[in-house]
């Protein structure tokens, strides 16, 4: 075998390895989304995240944000008091 034949039967083997990744890869892409859309479409929503629904003034959203920042204030607290040097 020459070095010619021998180069040419190098490229083609890389070129065909090379196009058999990029193949796998892009079907993979492909079956995640896949899978993610049909998990979603029978997942339950999570409880945080259902529809807000719209307060007196417009606002959306949990209309308890003094309870959110106390709660938040409580744990700071607490993780401070257990991790003091």
């Amino acid at each position: 075998m020459d070095n010619a034949s021998l180069m040419q039967e190098g490229l083609s083997l890389v070129a065909f390895g090379m196009g058999f990744v990029f193949v796998f890869l892009t079907l993979l892409v492909f079956a995640t989304a896949l899978m993610s859309r049909l998990v979603m479409s029978f997942a339950p929503t999570p409880v945080g995240q259902e529809t807000s629904r719209s307060t007196s003034d417009g606002d959306k959203g949990p209309d308890n944000h003094d309870e959110v920042i106390a709660v938040i204030s409580a744990a700071v607290k607490h993780y401070r008091q257990r991790h003091r040097r």
